[in-house]
């Protein structure tokens, strides 16, 4: 159910997004959240004078701590060598960074404070050295997620323990022992559970009330679920997020990702394949909410559609206009991407028919997308090389028999650059090339 936004503050739209768990490569799964909240954040820095967008890091985990043990380097080091690829990789992506970008280990004393407080309130107790949030001190819990709080399972990454007042709740700091990461605390040497990050660095960047938090469905429940119960008890006056935006799963050729059927993903693996605008457009080809099958055959067709859009920047001069107003609309609709792409091949077909003004709305609209951000030569060429000043050698030899009517030199040349994998388009203003 899609509803009308209006920010809290029309002066300056607040907005929160899950980041990684940094201990391996971002996944393709994992960039469907990422570009869906840059598409937000580009969408409303448009239509707002400022947006203040915090995405974070968490470097405290159960599967950090396991991984490191397994590839025998201490913790620090993988969460900062994975840290920074996953700034690469999206970089890569054309992914705007956040504003802000708090790390968890960073904000203990935030978690702690709001643990302290759920405590004093009534909504958390101590046992066997841990704290643990009581989900039945909060009755609207479940709401979030839609799920009736009897029916719910633990919220915690860890198996239902002796120690619970109730099967559902769940663990807000748990004990440390020598090997684990830990920080002393009221309730002894430990660390935080999952939810409580998220909680703390929150607060901390954008206060009791903020406009938008996101992330991927599979986020819902337990994590973004325990996330707005532990808030909402911290700071009952406060709205938490006003509104959510979660993004639906990725299937890959019609299969559930996963590394036992031999179809994980990572942005790197497809990066090897096709250019990162091929894989963009092809993630933005549906709506955020709908399942995404990502095929080959697929990723073959978004690159077929950038070639068409760069054709037709690279027709003649491109001006320097607004975002068409089309696309913008497009996007004020619950980010509908799918329809934002059909008005930018609208706009395709206009300036390849030559009208200049819609190659600027192209190149504009596309903008809003994080598309289109190449030169048009070097899209089709690719960075220069040598074999670049042999293939123009060859197109300059094959013009010179044409000139000099010698058709079946020229039909050789042709034949000889398309065994390369080069296609020419004969012009007005000369020959010019692009990589198949």
């Amino acid at each position: 159910m899609t509803v009308p936004f209006t920010p809290l503050d029309p002066e300056h739209v607040k907005v929160y997004y899950c980041g990684p768990t940094v201990y391996d490569l971002a996944h393709i799964g994992n960039l469907r959240a990422m570009l869906t909240a840059d598409v937000l954040v580009r969408f409303l820095r448009h239509a707002y004078p400022r947006v203040t967008f915090v995405r974070n890091i968490t470097d405290v985990d159960d599967k950090i701590t396991a991984r490191a043990r397994e590839n025998g380097e201490d913790i620090a080091s993988l969460t900062q060598r994975t840290t920074e690829e996953f700034h690469q990789d999206l970089a890569a992506m054309n992914v705007l960074p956040p504003d802000i970008e708090p790390r968890a280990t960073h904000n203990i004393g935030e978690m702690q404070a709001l643990i302290a407080r759920l405590i004093e309130n009534g909504h958390a107790y101590e046992a066997a050295g841990h704290v643990l949030f009581s989900v039945a001190s909060f009755p609207s819990y479940g709401a979030l997620s839609g799920r009736d709080p009897e029916d719910l399972v633990a919220g915690a990454r860890v198996d239902v323990a002796t120690y619970k007042k109730d099967p559902g709740d769940f663990v807000l700091w748990k004990p440390s022992d020598a090997e684990q990461p830990g920080w002393e605390s009221p309730w002894g040497r430990g660390r935080p559970g999952w939810h409580i990050e998220c909680s703390a660095m929150s607060h901390r960047y954008l206060g009791e009330s903020f406009d938008i938090h996101g992330g991927g469905s599979d986020l819902l429940f337990p994590h973004h679920e325990n996330e707005r119960a532990q808030s909402l008890c911290c700071f009952p006056q406060g709205k938490f997020a006003n509104y959510w935006v979660h993004n639906a799963m990725l299937l890959v050729e019609g299969e559930k990702m996963s590394k036992s059927l031999g179809n994980f993903l990572t942005i790197r693996d497809v990066l090897k394949q096709a250019p990162a605008e091929a894989l963009r457009l092809l993630l933005l080809g549906a709506h955020y909410r709908s399942t995404l099958n990502y095929t080959q055959a697929g990723l073959q067709d978004a690159r077929k559609v950038l070639d068409r859009f760069y054709r037709a920047l690279a027709a003649g001069p491109v001006p320097e206009v607004a975002p068409p107003e089309a696309v913008v609309m497009a996007l004020a609709e619950d980010l509908n991407t799918p329809k934002a792409l059909a008005e930018l091949h609208v706009l395709a077909g206009q300036a390849l028919a030559g009208d200049r003004e819609a190659a600027g709305a192209l190149k504009a609209g596309a903008g809003m997308l994080g598309l289109l951000q190449d030169d048009p030569e070097k899209w089709f060429k690719g960075d220069a090389s040598e074999e670049d000043a042999a293939i123009d050698a060859l197109i300059a030899e094959r013009a010179a028999a044409k000139k000099a009517r010698d058709f079946a030199r020229a039909d050789a040349l042709r034949d000889q650059l398309q065994g390369q994998g080069i296609v020419l388009e004969d012009t007005k203003d000369g020959t010019i090339w692009r990589r198949a």
